[in-house]
């Protein structure tokens, strides 16, 4: 048996070797509590910044092609700059879509599919009318608001549909230019053509009236199939009425076959105009020195950015970081050419995420209200909408090639130039 003296000091040994166990276990401890707060934090952090999440279709293939690439343009801008600004609600933006083949059943699938099961925080609007008027039943289902940057079709914004808001003005004044120069220059016959499809015939069936109202006889009214490529029949009863002025409710294939055909079957009319097509760079590029004197309906041309209205309001003012706007584009997508539907899109983006800031909140009938009390000037010009989201401040432009340029000749009040009138004969053109 040991000593007492050694007995007493192995124990208080071994007493303090416990005790130093036990407090590196507490301080082990509170070392792994510390890393797992900072953990906890560094996610919390992580989850409060993760992307704002848009998803969409956008037209890469089909007959809406080249226009849903001028979307996807406007998007692509309005999302950088926005990120540049520290994005929205504090988080950067992300931007994803699928092809919608310019169909309206594969975008309305797309959008379905989207809102199901993929969750986004927001939508971008499809091109058309007819992809925004399937597309719009399938959000309203989901409530989730979603600003049309290319439909123009009244019919889709009087369903009583609570979700879906117009940016563009509507279909029915895109001529409304056209009729107004003819009926001041004296000019009494009209033949009106259209695409057989949801936009188109609004279009026509506002020309008409507004042709009627004006004094102008309809001396001819007529529809052709979707992907029509031959004219030669209507073009042929048009050139034996021989109206002063043709006016065609288009997409780009179609805007460029008609103007191509009448030139081939020698069909002069003192004005023609084009509406949807007719403003796209790649619409001279098509047809060259044919594209001449023809008229066209723009929801907004990149030259207003150094306009000034009556020589004295800039137009910047009217609006505003359009200059900024179309810089960026042409750093992003050099020789792509700005059109009016690469600004729609960009316009239909800073409504809906400056309106999400302004709520504070991606909950939908939140964003929702602040879309309908937004009322102000963007880059595309004004926005307002009423109670049914159908928009009524927004303002048409009409252009005309001249010397392969897109000069605005219409409204007077804010055109830089004068319509080259009448429009002379295919045979006395160089």
């Amino acid at each position: 048996m040991l000593p007492a003296v050694v007995r007493g000091g192995l124990a208080r040994l071994l007493r303090s070797i416990r005790l130093f166990c036990i407090a590196k276990s507490r301080a082990r401890a509170a070392t792994l509590v510390a890393v797992g707060v900072v953990i906890f934090m560094c996610i919390g952090t992580a989850n409060a910044q993760a992307p704002l999440r848009i998803a969409g279709s956008l037209s890469i293939t089909g007959t809406y092609a080249e226009l849903g690439k001028s979307h996807e343009h406007g998007y692509r801008v309005c999302l950088k700059q926005f990120n540049e600004r520290g994005g929205v609600l504090g988080r950067k933006v992300e931007f994803s879509f699928e092809d919608d083949q310019s169909q309206a059943a594969i975008a309305a699938a797309i959008y379905e599919k989207l809102l199901e099961k993929d969750k986004p925080d927001a939508v971008f609007s499809p091109y058309s009318s007819p992809l925004t008027d399937a597309v719009a039943t399938i959000t309203e289902k989901h409530r989730m608001p979603m600003v049309a940057a290319g439909a123009a079709t009244t019919a889709i914004f009087k369903k009583g549909r609570r979700f879906v808001f117009m940016l563009l003005s509507p279909a029915e004044v895109y001529l409304e230019g056209l009729i107004d120069i003819a009926s001041r220059r004296g000019l009494k016959t009209v033949a009106v053509l259209y695409e057989k499809t949801l936009f188109p015939t609004a279009i026509a069936q506002g020309a008409i009236d507004l042709a009627k109202k004006r004094g102008l006889q309809v001396v001819i009214a007529e529809a052709y199939p979707p992907k029509t490529t031959d004219f030669a029949a209507i073009l042929g009863k048009v050139k034996a009425a021989n109206p002063d002025v043709v006016a065609a409710a288009t997409y780009f294939n179609d805007s460029v076959a008609i103007i191509r055909q009448m030139r081939e079957l020698d069909v002069n009319p003192r004005m023609a105009g084009v509406t949807v097509g007719g403003d796209l760079p790649k619409f001279y590029e098509t047809l060259g020195r044919a594209a001449e004197f023809v008229y066209g309906a723009s929801q907004w041309e990149p030259e207003l950015v150094t306009l000034r209205a009556g020589g004295l309001i800039p137009m910047a003012r009217l609006f505003p970081g359009a200059r900024e706007f179309v810089e960026e584009h042409e750093k992003m997508f050099p020789g792509a050419g700005v059109s009016y539907q690469t600004a729609g899109a960009y316009g239909a983006c800073q409504v809906l995420l400056e309106a999400i800031n302004r709520a504070g909140t991606l909950d939908r009938e939140r964003v929702r209200e602040a879309i309908l009390k937004f009322e102000g000037n963007t880059a595309f010009g004004s926005f307002r909408v009423d109670q049914d989201g159908f928009q009524i401040s927004h303002k048409m432009q009409v252009f005309q090639w001249q010397d392969g340029k897109k000069v605005i000749v219409w409204p007077e009040e804010i055109a830089p130039g004068r319509p080259r009138f009448p429009t002379p004969p295919w045979s006395q053109r160089k």
